[in-house]
Order: structure tokens, then sequence, then C-alpha cells
């Protein structure tokens, strides 16, 4: 397969810049449905799947469903106090410390995003108890100075979700990706690609489709919505799984940029169905693909809800160094990779393999 660079760096900012936290995946699911304009259907539901159906979809084959989750980290205002700061809630979890001082934006009443700041005490009215615990009080500040003038001027609201204002860059000489929402909007391009690559093939023993699940961050429950509609006999993740090539020692860094998709044996929501990881694995290998494995003791995925539907799961991970912190970085060679595992993948698998699984 020949994925075009510029395309997929195209894509993967328009997904990284999408302000999607968790139970408001709107604008990912505008760019899923312009990436598809011409070549598959894309429907909605409540929950704000984006259930994507190819035009050869006869209806009469066994169903594979590609899975990656649209939304990302990020906030929603609690409350707004009297000197027009506000209090908040994370909408998922963000790595520890990282929002002090990060700029947001933050969509007010009218859908308008404005700029705003997770704000910290400064280090000179701290008292020294504050410094000790390395826990600083955050606040969510667009420049409000009273309640009204937050409401009134800026038009605030209780329940308007705010993420982080970063802006996606790839370096095409390093091939370098830095933007926000790697985790999962890298998994999302490969997917993307992956089925577009496979509603072109004729002669599949199943009807691929694919859903872009939402509020995967807030305990993957999107996905359980989009697996009943499509009904699958057998499945494939995506992810944008983070890296470990930074923090850990080489000898157990499992999960390394430029190292193709990773799968996992294990994590906190689903033992990997052993079969059909090997026959993943075997269909990398015989194709030329790179890909690694990993044993995760945290992070769940898509997988853990949809295995427990008696619908076999692997889950392939984009190597994405500091996902849930306000800025990300992966590489378009990974997701490239990981896209040309999944076709490989379904271009080998039968029903009687499934089965077997």
């Amino acid at each position: 397969m020949d994925f075009n660079d510029s395309e997929v760096a195209d894509l993967l900012g328009r997904l990284s810049n999408a302000k999607s936290p968790s139970g408001f995946e709107d604008e990912t699911i505008d760019v899923v449905r312009d990436f598809c304009g011409g070549w598959a259907r894309v429907e909605t539901n409540t929950v704000r799947d984006a259930l994507i159906t190819p035009r050869g979809f006869t209806g009469e084959k066994p169903v594979l469903m590609l899975d990656a989750h649209g939304d990302e980290v990020g906030g929603m205002v609690r409350s707004i106090r009297s000197n027009g700061t506000m209090t908040f809630v994370e909408l998922g979890r963000f790595s520890p410390n990282v929002l002090a001082g990060q700029d947001v934006l933050v969509r007010n009443t009218l859908g308008e995003w404005v700029h705003g700041v997770i704000g910290v005490r400064p280090p000179h009215f701290m008292s020294p108890a504050e410094r000790a615990s390395g826990e600083p009080q955050l606040i969510l500040d667009v420049g409000a100075t009273s309640k009204e003038e937050a409401v009134g001027a800026f038009n605030m609201g209780m329940g308007e979700p705010f993420v982080p204002a970063t802006r996606f860059e790839y370096d095409e000489a390093t091939d370098v990706a830095v933007g926000k929402a790697f985790d999962c909007r890298a998994g999302v391009a490969a997917e993307l690609l992956a089925l577009r690559e496979l509603a072109g093939r004729d002669g599949l023993p199943f009807d691929v489709v694919a859903s872009v699940s939402s509020m995967e961050e807030v305990g993957e429950r999107g996905v359980l919505a989009a697996a009943r509609h499509f009904d699958p006999m057998v499945a494939f993740m995506f992810e944008g799984c983070p890296a470990d090539d930074t923090f850990t020692i080489p000898d157990d860094a499992q999960t390394a940029l430029r190292h193709g998709p990773m799968f996992r044996y294990f994590d906190c929501c689903m033992i990997t169905n052993p079969r059909y990881q090997r026959f993943v694995l075997r269909c990398a290998a015989e194709a030329g693909l790179a890909c690694q494995t990993s044993v995760r003791e945290g992070g769940g995925t898509d997988g853990g809800p949809v295995h427990m539907l008696d619908v076999p799961c692997v889950v392939a991970g984009v190597p994405s160094r500091y996902v849930h912190s306000g800025t990300a970085m992966c590489t378009l060679y990974d997701i490239k990779m990981t896209a040309e595992v999944a076709v490989a993948v379904a271009g080998r698998m039968t029903p009687d393999d499934v089965r077997a699984f």
C-alpha cells in the first residue's frame, strides 16, 4: 500500500485539532464524515458514535468491525465563582500536574471556543504547606473579573467543555508529529486509512465496517452501542497507546516510536484472546510488517467491553509519547504501519479462523 504522507499528515492534523472531549465528539465526527465522503455512509447515534458503512456492504456476510475512539481527555465547567474564575472536573484523566498553566479552549453557551488558561497560584503566594504538597489548586480562567462578566460577556456556563489549546504540527524531515489527542486520533487516522483500503477490495469474506466511538476516556461507553449496532463476529481495535521508550529502561520498554503498532496481551480490562493475537502477529510477520507487543498493568481500551460480548478483539496501538497531557508525539510511519497490519489481517482472516479463536 502506498499511503500519501501529505494526505496522512493532513488527516491526522484535522483529527488532532478537532475539539472533542468525552461526550462532545461532534468535531471528530465532522472530520470522519468528510474523509468518508463518496465511499461510505456515516451515521451517528445519541452517544455520538460515528458508525461507518462502506458502499460495498452486502448485509450477507459476517461482520468485521474496526474501532477507534474519537474522544480525548478534557474538562467541564463545574461552577462559576464571584471573581469570574471557574472550577472544573476532568473528562477522563490527565497526567498529574500537567494542567497547571495549560492554555485551553473553553466552549461557551453560544458554541464559540474561548481561549483560557488553567490558573495556578504563583509560588510567591504559596504557603510552605502548599509548596511541600506538590499539588497546587487549579482554576479555569478566561479573563473575566466577575461572575456577571463571565456569564454576560464571555457567555460561560456550567457543563461546557474545554480541551488543551495545542495546535498540530508535522515535520516532514523527521516524520515527527506533535499535537494533542493522539490518544486516540492517531488510531482514528490508521483506522480510516485501513477501512478505505478494504472498502476498495472485492472478495473479502467479511463485511468490514467501522466505529469511531465515543466516551472511551470515561469508561469505554460508546463502543457498546456501536457493537450492538453492527453485531460483529470479530473486532479489530485501534488505539493511540502510551509509548514507554522515554522513561522506561531499554530492557523493559515495550512500546517505542518507529517500531510499528503495539499489540497488548493484557491490560486492566482485557486478557487478549491468545489465538487471535497469534494470528495477527503471524499475518504481520508473513507480510513483512513491523509490530511490537506488550503486557500492560494499567490502561483500558474499547476491547474491554466488546470482548465481553463474546466478540474476539485485538488492539493495535499507535505508539504516542506523552498521551493524557496537553501535547503528544507520534510518527506517520507508525500510523501507516498500523493501517497496513489491519489490512493484512482482514485480507487473510476467514470466518473459520474466527470460529477457531
